[in-house]
Formats: C-alpha cells, sequence, structure tokens
C-alpha cells in the first residue's frame, strides 16, 4: 500500500508518523526496547501531545533478530498467529558501549546509536546489510481511519529482491506492489494462491514480516530505495534472517518457521488425472491406465478429480454410484497394479450435500455475526466453508476423509482454500481479516496431519493449490490453474522459482496446463520440464492429458523422460532429504545455487534440479532455446555435449532433448531400474562422472528410499590420470565419465575399492 504522493507529500486524506529518535532504551542480557518519539524532542514540553513508539528487539535464533514496533499495545490481540518452531526467547546478546547499544545474533548484529536521528543499522561481518532510517519505522492513517503499522528496509545498489510467494509476476520483485492476500486468480495475474511474506535478497538476509493477515508490500516502489511493508494494525512485527548465502537464510527461515516434511519416494513418478470437468468413469480410468501400460508407460499414481462426487454436491465425499459403482473394488484393482491413488478434495460443503445439514445442525460451519451459516453459490451453489478452528469440526471433516484411507485412497489434492470471507465469525474468535490467509494453514494441516496418522510417518502427502507461512511443512504444492501455452508454462516456472526462495521444497505444475488445450509441440515441451520437476502430473480442466491425444512423438517423449526420472530417483530423493533437512528446495532458482555470479541474479528460465542438473525448459514452437551456463564445462546429460561457461548459449533442440547439464566436478547416481521410482537403489547403482579436476574430491550417498538414511556412500577423488572410489556397498555398482556415450565400467558385489584411468 502507498502512502506518499511523491517524495515531498502525502496522499489525500493520509497522515504518517515517523520514529525521529530514541528517548530511552531498557535492555537485559538478551534483550532490548527502544522508546521512539515521532518528533525531535528539545525540552518537556515536546514529550507532551505526540505518539511515543515501543520497539522490542530481541533473537529467537542464532543469526535472526525480531523487531516489534508498537503503537497502541492495549489491542486486543484475537490471533490466529504463525506458529515458529524453531523460536526461543534468549538466543541474542545485548552490548552497550556508550550512546551505541547492539543486540548481537551470532554474526548478525541490530546497531543503534541512541545520541543519533533514528537509525537501525544490520550489520555482519563488519558491513550494512540493510538498515532503517528516517521513515523506516513509524504508522499512518488513511482518510477512511484506518491505522497502519510500516517499516521500510533500505536497498543497496544492484540489490534485487525474491520470493514473497509464489508469484507469477516478474521474477525479481524491485518496481513491483505487492499484496499477501490470498487469491483464486490463477497464474496470469498479480495474484497468488500462496502468499508468503518473507523475502530475501542478494545481499545476504531475508526478512519474513510476522502477521497472517494482509501485508502490503511496495519493493522500490513507493521509495526506490526501500522495500516497504505495511499492516493494518496497532504492531507491526519482522524478523532479519542472516545467511551470508541465501541456502543459508533458508535454512534459518525454515528453521524458524517449519522444514517441509519428506514425501514418500513414489510421488516421484508419473501422476495422471482423469481432468476435470471432462467424462470419466471407471471405464476411462481403466482405459487410462491400460494405455499408459500398453505403450510402455510406467504410472505411479491416478488421481481423480471432482467428478468422482456427484455434481452440486461437492464435498460430501460419496462416490458418485453411476459412474463409480463399485469404487472399493476399483481402488483395489488399480492399487493391484502398483498405482497409489490420489482424491480431489476442497473444504466447502455445498448446500446439496448431505453433509450441509448436518454440519449445520452440529455447528461445524462459519457463520456470519448475526448467527447464520455463511455462504454464496461461487463454485458450489449455497457452499458453506468448515471451521476448522472448532476441534470437533476439524475431527468431523477429517473422519470423512478417515473413510476413504480405508477405502484405499493414498493421498488427497486439497484444492481451494483461497476465497475465505472477512464477514463472518469464527468459533475461536479469530480476526477474520487475519484468518483470510491463514485458514489454508489449517486446512492443510488436518489433512495431512490425518495422513501421517493413518498412513504413518514419511507416507503422508498432499497435492496443494494454497498455502501461506509455514505451509511448507505440509508438501507438495502446484502451481495452480495455467493455461496451456508456452507463456504459462514460463509463467508457472517463474511462481515455482519464487516459492522456492520463499522456503518451499517441493512444487508441481499442471503438465501440458489447465484451461485449454495444448498443441502437441506445447505438450511434448511440457512433458519434459514436467518430469524434470520436483513432483510431475498431468491433469488438464475440459481436455485429457493422456500422451496418446497428442501424437505418437508425445508418447515417446513421455516414455522416454518418465524412465530418465526414475533412474534419475535416488538423485531426487536425496535433493528431497536436503529440502527436508535444509529448507534448500529441490528446484533452485540460479541464484540460489550460484549468489557470486552477477549473470544469475535475473534468470528465470532455467533452474538447479538438485546439486548437480541444469535444467532449461524449451518454451518455442521450433525448439529455440538461450541459457546461461555458469563457470566451468557441463555436459548434456542426454547427449554428451559439453558446453565451457561462463557463456550465454542459443541452441536448437528437437523433441527427444532439451537443455540438461551436469556440474563440473558433478558424480549423477542413477538407479538401474527405469520401471519404477522406487527400487533397489543401490543395487548396481550407476555413477556418472562429469569432468573431475585434478585434486576433486565427492562424496556420494545413496539414499533409502524411506527415511533420511543412505544405503551406500562413494568417495570419489581424482589424482592426475587417475580416479579412485571407495564405497561401503555391498551391492554391485558401475561407472561411466561423461554423457551416455561414455564407456560403461562395472563392478561386482563387494568391491569396496576400484581405480579407473580417467581419460584424458
Amino acid at each position: 500500500m502507498k502512502f506518499t504522493d511523491g517524495y515531498w507529500l502525502m496522499r489525500p486524506g493520509v497522515t504518517a508518523q515517523y520514529a525521529a529518535e530514541v528517548a530511552d532504551v531498557r535492555a537485559d542480557e538478551h534483550r532490548m526496547t527502544l522508546y521512539a518519539p515521532v518528533k525531535h524532542v528539545r525540552g518537556r514540553g515536546g514529550t507532551l501531545n505526540s505518539a511515543l513508539l515501543t520497539v522490542d528487539c530481541w533473537s529467537p535464533a542464532e543469526g535472526v533478530i525480531g523487531v516489534r514496533v508498537t503503537h497502541h499495545a492495549g489491542t486486543v490481540r484475537r490471533g490466529p498467529e504463525f506458529a515458529l518452531p524453531g523460536a526461543r526467547q534468549d538466543a541474542g546478546k545485548v552490548r552497550r558501549d556508550g550512546p551505541v547499544v547492539e543486540l548481537g545474533a551470532g554474526a548478525l548484529t541490530l546497531r543503534v546509536d541512541t545520541s543519533r536521528p533514528w537509525r537501525l543499522e544490520f550489520t555482519a561481518a563488519g558491513e550494512v546489510l540493510t538498515s532503517v532510517g528516517e521513515r523506516g519505522t513509524g504508522f499512518a492513517t488513511d482518510a477512511d481511519g484506518r491505522h497502519f503499522m510500516l517499516g521500510q528496509l533500505a536497498l543497496g545498489v544492484g540489490e534485487a529482491v525474491y520470493g514473497l510467494g509464489e508469484r507469477f509476476t516478474p521474477f525479481v520483485k524491485n518496481g513491483q506492489s505487492v499484496d499477501i492476500w490470498q487469491a483464486d486468480g490463477g497464474t496470469s495475474s498479480e495474484q497468488a494462491y500462496k502468499n508468503i511474506p518473507f523475502h530475501l535478497t542478494n545481499r545476504g538476509y531475508g526478512v519474513f514480516v510476522n502477521h497472517p493477515g494482509k501485508v502490503g508490500y511496495e519493493v522500490g516502489s513507493e521509495a526506490v530505495g526501500q522495500v516497504q511493508f505495511s499492516v493494518e494494525d496497532q504492531s507491526l512485527e519482522y524478523f532479519v534472517v542472516h545467511g551470508p548465502t541465501p541456502k543459508e537464510v533458508l535454512r534459518r527461515y525454515t528453521d524458524l518457521t517449519g522444514r517441509p516434511a519428506l514425501p514418500p519416494a513414489w510421488a516421484l513418478g508419473l501422476w495422471l488425472s482423469t481432468s476435470f470437468t471432462t467424462d470419466y468413469d471407471e471405464a476411462t480410468v481403466n482405459r487410462f491406465v491400460d494405455g499408459m501400460a500398453e505403450r510402455g508407460i510406467p504410472l505411479s499414481v491416478f488421481h481423480l478429480d471432482c467428478f468422482w462426487m456427484r455434481a452440486y454436491q461437492w464435498c460430501d465425499f460419496e462416490w458418485h454410484a453411476d459412474t463409480f459403482p463399485d469404487p472399493a473394488g476399483m481402488l483395489d484393482r488399480l492399487r493391484r497394479r502398483g498405482l497409489r491413488i490420489s482424491a480431489w478434495i476442497n473444504p466447502y460443503i455445498a448446500q446439496k450435500s448431505a453433509m450441509f445439514e448436518e454440519g449445520v445442525r452440529e455447528g461445524h460451519l462459519v457463520r456470519r455475526p448475526d448467527g447464520s451459516v455463511w455462504q454464496w453459490d461461487l463454485w458450489q451453489p449455497g457452499m458453506a466453508l468448515v471451521d476448522f478452528t472448532r476441534p470437533a469440526s476439524r475431527a468431523w471433516y477429517t473422519g470423512k476423509l478417515r473413510a476413504l484411507l480405508e477405502m484405499g485412497v493414498d493421498c488427497f489434492k486439497t484444492d481451494f482454500g483461497e476465497r475465505v470471507p472477512t464477514d463472518v465469525v469464527w468459533h475461536d474468535g479469530s480476526d477474520p481479516e487475519r484468518m483470510h490467509n491463514y485458514y489454508t494453514h489449517l486446512y492443510n494441516q488436518a489433512v495431512f496431519e490425518l495422513l501421517r496418522e493413518v498412513r504413518g510417518e514419511g507416507e503422508a502427502l498432499l497435492f496443494a493449490r494454497s498455502a501461506t507461512a509455514g505451509g511448507q511443512q505440509y508438501p507438495v504444492h502446484w502451481g495452480g490453474d495455467c493455461e496451456s501455452h508456452f507463456n504459462a508454462m514460463a509463467e508457472s516456472l517463474r511462481g515455482g522459482l519464487s516459492l522456492g526462495l520463499s522456503g518451499f521444497g517441493f512444487w508441481s505444475h499442471d503438465i501440458g496446463g489447465f484451461e485449454g488445450t495444448p498443441t502437441p509441440a506445447v505438450f511434448k515441451r511440457w512433458v519434459q520440464f514436467g518430469l524434470l520437476s520436483s513432483h510431475s502430473r498431468l491433469h488438464g480442466s475440459t481436455s485429457y492429458r493422456v500422451p496418446w491425444d497428442y501424437g505418437e512423438e508425445a508418447v515417446e517423449v513421455t516414455r522416454e523422460f518418465t524412465l530418465l526420472k526414475h533412474r534419475l530417483a535416488p538423485y531426487l530423493q536425496r535433493a528431497a532429504q536436503q529440502a527436508h533437512t535444509t529448507g534448500v528446495p529441490v528446484m533452485r532458482a540460479m541464484v540460489l545455487e550460484f549468489p557470486d555470479d552477477p549473470a544469475a541474479a535475473t534468470l528465470d528460465r532455467q533452474y538447479m534440479l538438485g546439486d548437480d542438473l541444469l535444467v532449461a525448459p524449451v518454451f518455442t514452437d521450433d525448439g529455440t532455446v538461450e541459457y546461461y551456463v555458469p563457470e566451468g564445462t557441463w555436459t548434456n546429460v542426454l547427449t554428451g555435449d559439453r558446453i565451457t561457461g561462463p557463456r550465454w548459449v542459443r541452441e536448437r533442440h528437437g523433441f527427444h532433448t532439451l537443455p540438461l547439464l551436469a556440474r563440473p566436478d558433478s558424480v549423477v547416481p542413477l538407479a538401474a531400474d527405469d520401471q519404477r521410482p522406487v527400487s533397489a537403489w543401490a543395487d548396481d547403482v550407476e555413477l556418472r562422472v562429469h569432468d573431475f579436476a585434478d585434486g576433486a574430491e565427492r562424496t556420494v550417498v545413496i539414499p533409502r528410499p524411506e527415511g533420511t538414511g543412505g544405503a551406500a556412500r562413494f568417495t570419489l577423488r581424482r589424482r592426475g590420470g587417475r580416479l579412485d572410489v571407495t564405497t561401503d556397498s555391498t551391492r554391485p555398482w558401475r561407472l561411466r565419465f561423461g554423457g551416455p556415450q561414455g564407456a560403461l565400467h562395472a563392478r561386482p558385489a563387494g568391491t569396496p575399492e576400484a581405480a579407473f584411468a580417467y581419460p584424458s
């Protein structure tokens, strides 16, 4: 939200006051409180008839400093609040030296010189990361009498801002006005399904605004050298999170707000959907499953979209008897074919659903201030909203899902959760404005925790559309409703990369696009992109996404990249384990992996898949692609071609290849079994060695499909013309230098050491 009219004036009806100096400091060993008048006080009279801001400063964790600015402290705080599982109260250390007071939190320090005009400096390694200046701490009222707290943090020259959730607008957020407010706006607007009040920059820090309601950001827009954030409240709380690397920023941020759970490894395989409004019944499902098998395309998960239930009755969680007369038998037959089952749900109860009357009678539905149930006709006629703030309502809703799990469903697509009204009363008394964004968290949390209870740790999995801060704990999330063309494919990637820089470890999208029908070219290119994402689902709206609808070559491309993903499964599972333990996403913006390369700062049409694979999807009909190669010699995993960077590359690819480059000094493990995502990965694993420099050493862990442990460990060392390998594996293994054309060297079971001549 903007308050000023240019540099000197305020907007009509707006008044603002800002902290001017420090009048007093109260500090103990671990935290400090600054009292800041909104004018320079020259005498006793200056203390009268004016505001005094209270600024509390503390550290909840090493490398993190919290600031809470309060105008009037007597406001009733109704909640909800973000849970901060990684926070503790006494991580900081206060130091005073004359008029200077400092709060240290590891390498991060907040410095305040109380003898000078208002200024907060956040420093690390002797350098100022960012600062709060003369208009950086204050409050404003508008023409309607609304009261806003606002903060500003300075941007340096060349400083770029990223994150703020899954945003489909330009990847670098500088110059944008962003409202953190959940909306069902598709992927081609400024609205977002996943609004996260967290941003990071390429200067070694991030900022989390700890407010679950609407947060208005002006990112170098209202004041071009500042990131401003404001909330309609009497207090504003934010955390500055130090790196120094962006990976370390994400590690600290997700430690504070919660790490992603580790999804089951079977979810790495290919998902196929019925699509949305297409005609489908059990015969359609069988035709699709048979068709994939007949064409040699392994399928891991089958998804049943909305019309597994009857029209007008979403959700009642009852199968449509005309189209699915024997659901338990159908699920059993599909599971015996090795498939997992996903089912669509949403948190709404249509008036025609039998659950509506039950929900009204038992008090499970959100009500208006007059006591009536909140309803509208958008999406489902007369639909109401489950009140997840009421424990009994949560149990009622998840109890219906429990019956589906017992029938054979494995996971749920938790759709919607964005259009949450503010003219309502919540059971726990929550503030409706704050609950608008937070509702999705309660919804996804309830379903995820049910899955974890019923299926067990490591087996819970969602396919969620909406989220707020902390929602990364309940993966997987997908990009929502995109169109079926190359622009939509590119905007989807932008959104996914932004979400990854907001603390979310796993992300997917509708292969082929959702709205409309893709051309064969778009479908084939999206298949490549989709099967080189953390999770891969074929799904549409009014048309199917079975590959044979797009030609024989589409079948070939889908088969080839599905088999490739299965071979990459141990590599991808290791990246998933990293996301689970560190918060670093599987799909990584280039700036995350190469923060010291200025060329990486703006790249949004390519990404790193895990530590070592660069992916540049093709967004053109003729196969032309432009991408940037960082320093070193990279190897195309599909073709064996070698490219030395740093430089830009322009290539043309047929539908069977794309830029998929292995990093220099990398070892990429490939499973021997390409027919399924979960197999004995360490058994006959192939180690692909790429451009090892003399003296390089690398340890590769072949993970187990479950948990975070490893099944085998290989250490590779190059010494001149020789490569030495040591391992604790008791299974046979293989090694290949470079691309697929390189010679394959096999070693039998029980070979703990081996030496290879390094090719010149």
